[in-house]
């Protein structure tokens, strides 16, 4: 019987990664489907904890929290496919985004995403790679690289300790609004383009959505070997506030302060001022001044609610 690696953050969600484990253990036994669960203890434990499990023969490895814990589940299993060993990832979304679910395809409602696991649907999607300040080495993420607003934006959600999910991500962008909104000058080299401009935000997407609601690159597929690329230019404070209206819309293509393409291989460097930056939730760059990414398609196998 094919036996299930559940690895759970309990302090996802404000803790409530914890507070469903009772449920996940119930709706599984239900299932019929045979499993081992952990705990994670500190950051970046889900990464080695996932590396072992594909190292252990187990072929689905499940992340149960939010998109950091998705990200790290995935860095332990692509760290396992360097040493020849594969294994699928499954999700059950029970942190605050859970963006990188969204874009490929696992439901958000614990029970459903149960249910797709027992389903067994699975597709290949492509895999970020990303290197940097914070991350010399590299580190791979499924849903997207932020830089730039959307970056001071997830670091202040995560101050805020009253709200969670898509309002605390809405309440820290109208407070970023005014702590950043001095837009550096960046030098963008996506394929054979070069764009030298002040932006306030580079999305370098694999994914659809960020923050749990703010569609980033709306059209975006993870299987079809580019990025899809959002380029805001610097714009007023007056103008931030209808801007972010249609990033939640997913129709800031239109706008005039925006651009879009696709690449496979992006590389944005900071003539003037710093990069913060985020990974799929998951700080790379706080002062950096050179961020380089690049697509790995169809690299990883994923349990979702349709197969592709």
């Amino acid at each position: 019987m094919k036996r299930y690696k559940v690895i759970v953050n309990p302090i996802s969600g404000r803790g409530n990664g914890e507070r469903s484990i009772p449920f996940i253990k119930n709706l599984l036994e239900q299932y019929g489907l045979s499993y081992d669960l952990v705990c994670t203890e500190y950051p970046g434990h889900a990464i080695v904890l996932a590396q072992q499990a594909a190292m252990d023969g187990y072929p689905v490895v499940v992340a149960a929290g939010g998109d950091g814990t998705a990200n790290e589940v995935l860095n332990g299993l692509m760290q396992a496919q360097q040493s020849g060993v594969q294994a699928t990832l499954g999700a059950l979304s029970v942190g605050r985004g859970n963006d990188f679910a969204f874009g490929a395809g696992i439901p958000h409602a614990l029970g459903v995403g149960c249910a797709v696991l027992a389903a067994d649907q699975r597709r290949f999607i492509d895999i970020g790679y990303v290197e940097g300040e914070l991350v010399p080495q590299g580190r791979y993420f499924g849903n997207g690289v932020g830089i730039g607003f959307d970056a001071v934006v997830g670091f202040e959600a995560l101050k805020l300790k009253r709200l969670s999910g898509f309002p605390s991500y809405v309440v820290a962008a109208l407070k970023t609004v005014f702590l950043y909104y001095r837009a550096p000058l960046l030098r963008i080299a996506y394929d054979d383009q070069v764009l030298t401009q002040p932006s306030l935000m580079v999305s370098v997407m694999n994914g659809r959505r960020m923050g749990g609601g703010f569609m980033m690159a709306p059209h975006a597929s993870p299987d079809d070997g580019f990025f899809d690329l959002c380029l805001a230019a610097h714009v007023s404070r007056a103008r931030i506030f209808p801007l972010i209206l249609r990033f939640m819309q997913g129709t800031q293509g239109t706008h005039p302060a925006i651009r879009t393409g696709r690449a496979q291989h992006v590389t944005v460097t900071a003539i003037e001022g710093v990069l913060p930056a985020h990974a799929d939730g998951e700080t790379i760059s706080v002062e950096g001044r050179e961020l380089t990414m690049r697509i790995l398609p169809r690299q990883l196998e994923v349990v979702c609610a349709e197969a592709a």
